[in-house]
């Protein structure tokens, strides 16, 4: 089933949310690639892939009181290289879809698109 798609995971092995997004997948048969973010830190450009199509408000765990303008690149990038436990996870890309957190229904989606 799907052994042609394949998904890349960011996140730690403690978030509860990137185990589940790991189950979802395996228990499709769906090939991982797991990046443990507390053995090696996201790029400035796998973050800039998701903040440019998710928004950069969607990777923090906080959101700044300082109004929209804030959330830009030049902002949230410095941000998580200060603090990466700041970042939402798991950062999830399959095919060409990519999704901040837990969402399932992106992740149906694309397995369907795919298979």
């Amino acid at each position: 089933m799907l052994r042609s798609l394949e998904a890349q995971v960011f996140g730690t092995k403690h978030c509860n949310e990137t185990k589940k997004a790991l189950r979802f997948f395996k228990e499709r048969r769906v090939k991982v690639h797991f990046v443990d973010l507390e053995q090696r830190p996201a790029s400035p450009g796998e973050l800039r892939r998701f903040g440019q199509k998710c928004g950069w408000g969607a990777l923090l765990t906080i959101k700044p009181t300082l109004g929209p303008t804030t959330l830009s690149e030049s902002h949230v990038l410095p941000m998580l290289e200060r603090n990466p436990k700041l970042l939402i996870t798991p950062l999830v890309r399959a095919g060409n879809e990519i999704a901040v957190g837990w969402d399932e229904v992106r992740w149906r989606a694309v397995m369907k698109a795919s298979g």
